[in-house]
Formats: C-alpha cells, sequence, structure tokens
C-alpha cells in the first residue's frame, strides 16, 4: 500500500458561492461531431444544475457521454447548442482568448492521466497553474501559495521531487494540488482514480471530497460505484443523455450497477 498516512481535508482556499442559485446551469446542451446522418452525439439536450459546495458523480458505460459533459463543464469543449453558465459567466458565449481566461481563474481540472511535466518539480508544476490564470501574483507568493496547496495535500516534503520520483497516487495528488491552486469554484475531476490501486484512489477521493467544504462544486466522473455512491448527489448518464438523477445520503445505499451501466 503506498498511501500509510491520513491526509487532511484541503484547508487554504476562499472559493465565493455567494449563495444565490446554481454554480452550473446547463439547459438542452448538445455536443454534436457531423451532421446528417453520420453525426454523432457525445451529449445530447441535457439539463442539469449544480450547487455550490456540491459533490456531484457522473457515471456511465463507456460512451455515454460523461466525458464529454464534464469537458463542456470545465470549458475544454464547446457545445454545439444549448445554453451553459457556470458563476456569473455564459461560458458558451466565450470567444477562444475569454474562455481559456475564464479556465484557467476559474475551474479546477484533475485527469486520469496526471499530466504533470516531467521536467518540473511537484512545487514546479503546481505554480504553472498560477502562471497561466490571470491572477498577479508575484514569484515568492506563488511559490508560497503552491507549497500551502501540496501542504494540503500532504506533499510538502515532496515539492523538490520530479514527477518520475513519484508513486501514482503521489502525482495525482500534485495534480490535485495544482487544480485547487488557483481557488476555482469548480472542479472538474474525469476518472481521477482510475489508475491507482484502491488504497491511494480512496486517498485522492477524500481530497476532492473535502473541498466542499470550502464551497467548492466537485464533478467526479467515475466507473467507481463504491466512490460514487459517497456523493451529494448522483447523474446516471446512457447514449449522451441524463437517465437518472438522484440525491444520495451518506448512508444511502449504492446504486444498482445495472442501473448505471457498469462494466
Amino acid at each position: 500500500m503506498e498511501l500509510t498516512s491520513h491526509v487532511s481535508p484541503l484547508q487554504y482556499g476562499r472559493p465565493s458561492t455567494n449563495g444565490a442559485g446554481p454554480l452550473v446551469a446547463a439547459r438542452d446542451l448538445t455536443r454534436q461531431w457531423g451532421k446528417g446522418s453520420s453525426a454523432q452525439l457525445g451529449v445530447d439536450r441535457v439539463d442539469l444544475t449544480i450547487g455550490p459546495g456540491e459533490f456531484t458523480s457522473i457515471v456511465g458505460p463507456s460512451g455515454s457521454g460523461k466525458s464529454t459533459l464534464g469537458a463542456l463543464i470545465a470549458g475544454i469543449d464547446r457545445p454545439s447548442s444549448g445554453s451553459l453558465v457556470v458563476g456569473d459567466t455564459r461560458i458558451d458565449n466565450l470567444s477562444d482568448d475569454q474562455l481559456t481566461r475564464w479556465r484557467g481563474d476559474s475551474v479546477g481540472i484533475v485527469f486520469q492521466n496526471f499530466h504533470l511535466l516531467p521536467t518540473l518539480t511537484a512545487v514546479e508544476n503546481v505554480e504553472l497553474a498560477l502562471e497561466m490564470s490571470s491572477q498577479r501574483v508575484g514569484r515568492r507568493d506563488r511559490r508560497e501559495r503552491s507549497r500551502r496547496a501540496l501542504a494540503s495535500v500532504g506533499l510538502v516534503d515532496k515539492a523538490k521531487r520530479l514527477p518520475g520520483q513519484l508513486s501514482g497516487g503521489e502525482q495525482q495528488r500534485v495534480a490535485i494540488a495544482r487544480a485547487v491552486v488557483t481557488e476555482p469554484r469548480i472542479v472538474v475531476a474525469d476518472e481521477p482514480t482510475g489508475s491507482l490501486d484502491q488504497a491511494s484512489g480512496h486517498v485522492v477521493f477524500d481530497l476532492l471530497r473535502g473541498l466542499t467544504s470550502l464551497g467548492t462544486a466537485v464533478v467526479f466522473i467515475t466507473h467507481d460505484l463504491h466512490l460514487a455512491g459517497q456523493s451529494d448527489r448522483l447523474v446516471e448518464m446512457l447514449d449522451a443523455r441524463i437517465v437518472g438523477h438522484r440525491a444520495l445520503s451518506a448512508s444511502a445505499p449504492l446504486p444498482a450497477p445495472e442501473l448505471i451501466g457498469a462494466q
């Protein structure tokens, strides 16, 4: 087992929740590639709202559209039609440059593959997020904030190590620190535990879950039914549509695998 100690929840960010209405509001959201009989739908007329500080899991079989929906919410991809409001910004109307700036300031993204630059240390990888944002942060403050982010995921003692000197679970924790160092209002995590062993996956999940205590909304895309069952809400996708949407409590039983197309 590569992780032997409990990592405390993140405690340094203070995202604004403003408390008025949903943080994410998707209406009739569609992502389509091609036209006519050859058209492929990634997301088909989806309506979804997510509140500040809410932990929402999106589940479904491969090809169901869950990753496409996550990419739209994160501003990585653009919808073909419909509207998508995140915070106070209708992001489907932004220009490419505006969307890039918005993404750097407003959303944290965690992937299954860690996407750390191999020639940069852990703390330098985290600093990149601040450098790419529009936040005006001096070099000294960037380093301090990045070290605090690493401390929050239990890795400040490995700040100077290269990714190749870290385990898979540790690399994913660096990726989480990078995602949250700008103090975004929403984090989108696409299969962040998919390439990790069970113990490391649980640590990563707990770190993401802890973000909600700060008012950060988390969109957690996963095949893992056990982890999904610990969410605030479960969104089930199949064939590019939302086919189920339910609130969960901490004591709620796990959904039946056949209902969400588990593989």
